[in-house]
């Protein structure tokens, strides 16, 4: 058996361009290739300090007491500097198990418990229920990326539990989390 010896190609050069920018792809056998990405200029600058109070100042703002369950740390994070530059109080739990010794610990009671529904170790539904057993006026704002808990549903149509679906704007946020005081 005769193999035969392929000749490298040579260096290849592309272009893509629009109005919007241009595009160039270099590339050359055993060298890899190198892309090359030209923007415009944009001559806005970054957004001046402060303008993100100025957008929380248009949502709905509060003075009360919140406890964040949530076990993504990334989206619990968010939302409890967006509820605390709202005003409210936050307290702040990774999974439902941690967030049963927040009450006690406290002394005083929450206003509003919003939780992951699916969560490791202790859901939210569960959690929910015994923070209410304790603290009946408890009101609770579930968050989920699957809303297909039909005992959720149930509930949030008996106008029982609030609901906000992931992911979620801050200003969509701020308004389910002041419906869900104000009920």
């Amino acid at each position: 058996m005769r193999l035969r010896r392929r000749r490298p190609n040579p260096s290849t050069t592309s272009r893509v361009g629009s109005p919007g920018g241009l595009v160039e792809v270099e590339s050359a056998p055993g060298a890899g290739s190198t892309f090359r990405i030209y923007l415009p200029r944009v001559e806005t600058g970054a957004a001046p300090e402060g303008e993100a109070e100025v957008a929380t100042e248009a949502m709905p703002r509060g003075d009360e007491t919140v406890l964040l369950v949530e076990d993504d740390e990334g989206v619990r994070v968010l939302t409890r500097d967006l509820l605390r530059d709202l005003g409210y109080t936050v307290l702040e739990a990774r999974d439902g198990e941690e967030a049963l010794s927040v009450p006690a610990d406290r002394g005083e009671p929450i206003d509003l418990l919003i939780t992951d529904v699916v969560m490791p170790k202790l859901g939210g539904t569960v959690l929910a229920e015994r923070l209410r057993a304790a603290q009946p006026t408890l009101k609770v704002l579930f968050l989920s990326g699957y809303a297909t808990d039909e005992d959720i549903q149930e509930r949030i149509l008996r106008d029982e539990f609030r609901f906000l679906q992931k992911p979620f704007t801050p200003s969509a946020l701020a308004r389910k989390v002041r419906e869900a005081l104000d009920r």
